[in-house]
């Protein structure tokens, strides 16, 4: 039978209803072991269904859930993340599922539940059609997307994947093919202490910091080079955290500014890093008791999807069939998992169902588009493993 809105809408409640918030991020969050255990059991009907679970961290594990093919064709891998931001901003509601219209709101239901409930419908209706594969159809709820994707990093470590498709929600008239790079990174400027009253022996840290952060300013007004980054829009820059000085009357000695800075595809993050570096030299050409220095916290490479065709051949055709019109190819200025995947040299493309508000209160989520797009990616795999 169809999927029908009021099976994604009970579904898709459960999952929101299950707090399973990255403790990367937040130290007190739950992580993703209770939802895992709910994917598990919703699953137990079928017999020919295999689940597991995999433990990347204590208490932290990538579901897997496999259809098994006839093993005379390459696997597909559909890959949604379990895990979600904090929701400090919205106690009140964030785990309490509600609708208005088309629409089901709450904590995680776009970014990425409203992913694991289409990979689940698609891979149940399979199932019970009994649906011949070549291939074996794999969904892997993985943890820590929203942290430092560990669940993707150890999926791709203890699994052979032919190719995959990454579920994050982008409107399923859309398919991503390819999107930016970041790093995480501190600035740090050292000074030198002294008494407030003795600038001779001072060397003020935050005042040369200023300095750093007016240039960088300067190389994100200009796009870092690459206006508004094709595909992908403009080159993200922005200042994350500040800290320096340890009280009124001494001059700072040290101040570390935290960044989020973006990579285009063909980029590298130490092409960024030269770029800061030579801020410092342009710096000392004013200051020459300015020293400065590059901590890099998170390094994450742009995605620019490579051997994808066949997969976005059988994408398309299937999702002109269900809604009527084309997909468009489209970019991103943020960063997903499909930067992991294809980087390990598996052909990717990235798809889902239209949400919004995410990583913010009363986030949202197409339920139509879910049931079309729990039926667009029937027909794909079908074409695909078939």
């Amino acid at each position: 039978m169809p999927t029908t809105d009021a099976a994604v809408e009970s579904l898709l409640s459960d999952l929101v209803r299950i707090e399973s918030v990255t403790p990367w991020l937040i130290a007190d969050g739950s992580g993703e072991a209770e939802l895992a255990r709910y994917i598990v059991a919703w699953f137990g009907d079928l017999d020919n269904v295999e689940t597991s679970l995999e433990e990347v961290e204590p208490d932290r594990p990538n579901v897997i859930v496999r259809l098994r093919g006839a093993g005379t064709g390459p696997n597909l891998y559909l890959n949604a993340h379990a895990d979600t931001v904090g929701y400090a901003n919205w106690q009140d509601r964030a785990l309490v599922p509600s609708r208005d219209g088309d629409r089901l709101i709450g904590l995680g239901a776009a970014d990425d539940k409203s992913s694991c409930a289409m990979g689940m419908l698609a891979i149940r209706a399979l199932a019970e059609r009994r649906t011949t594969l070549r291939g074996d159809l794999v969904l892997a709820c993985t943890v820590d997307e929203e942290g430092a994707s560990i669940g993707t990093e150890h999926l791709i470590a203890h699994h052979q994947i032919d190719a995959a498709l990454i579920l994050e929600p982008e409107g399923i008239d859309k398919v991503l093919i390819e999107h930016q790079g970041f790093g995480w990174i501190d600035v740090v400027v050292h000074g030198r202490p002294a008494h407030g009253s003795d600038p001779a022996q001072g060397i003020d840290a935050i005042v040369h910091m200023a300095e750093v952060v007016r240039r960088l300013h300067a190389l994100d007004e200009a796009g870092f080079g690459h206006g508004e980054g094709g595909l992908n829009g403009r080159t993200v820059f922005h200042t994350g955290t500040i800290s320096g000085g340890t009280d009124y009357a001494t001059y700072p000695s040290r101040c570390v500014l935290g960044i989020e800075i973006g990579t285009q595809p063909g980029e590298h993050l130490s092409d960024r890093v030269r770029e800061i570096e030579t801020i410092f030299d342009d710096v000392r050409k004013h200051f020459p008791d300015f020293r400065g220095e590059v901590v890099v916290r998170v390094d994450r490479d742009p995605f620019q999807a490579a051997g994808h065709e066949r997969l976005l051949e059988v994408l398309a055709a299937a999702t002109e069939q269900v809604i009527g019109r084309p997909l468009e190819s489209i970019g991103l200025n943020a960063w997903g998992d499909s930067g992991l995947t294809q980087a390990a040299g598996i052909p990717t493309l990235s798809f889902g169902a239209l949400g919004g508000n995410f990583h913010t209160p009363d986030e949202w989520v197409s339920l139509g588009e879910i049931v079309q797009g729990v039926e667009i990616l029937e027909r794909a795999i079908a074409a695909y493993l078939g």
